[in-house]
């Protein structure tokens, strides 16, 4: 049985990234602080056929954990890199990065579009 990727965590299965120091080792990978390295691992993600009410739930309940975690922007970050399409990461589901995500993509292309209408200007 595949396990899921937050007790993977454990074994260093996520590649390591180097984020600035707050009061830890600098040279440790984000993930050995994961709060829910301490928490069962199926509170973030969604057994199959789990009903709605039950999900939003458990999906509430793994938010409250990410939201006492120390690392919680790096590991929110590392989803939307990956992206990671299932489970809660960083206090976010796969759904709210998907949104998220979406968000980045759509002010790329408009900060995209300003730099070229102000390069014509110049241009011009």
């Amino acid at each position: 049985m595949l396990q899921p990727p937050h007790s993977s965590l454990q074994v260093a299965a996520v590649p390591a990234q180097r984020v600035p120091a707050r009061g830890r080792d600098q040279d440790a990978p984000w993930h050995t602080e994961a709060v829910c390295r301490r928490d069962e691992a199926g509170l973030f993600f969604a057994p199959s056929k789990e009903p709605t009410a039950a999900r939003l739930s458990r999906e509430e309940a793994a938010k409250r954990v990410c939201a006492r975690c120390p690392v919680m922007v790096e590991c929110r970050e590392h989803a939307l890199l990956q992206p990671e399409p299932y489970g809660v990461w960083g206090g976010l589901t796969a759904a709210e990065r998907r949104v998220v995500l979406a968000r980045r993509r759509r002010r790329e292309v408009e900060l995209k579009k300003a730099a070229r209408a102000t390069a014509n200007r110049i241009a011009g």
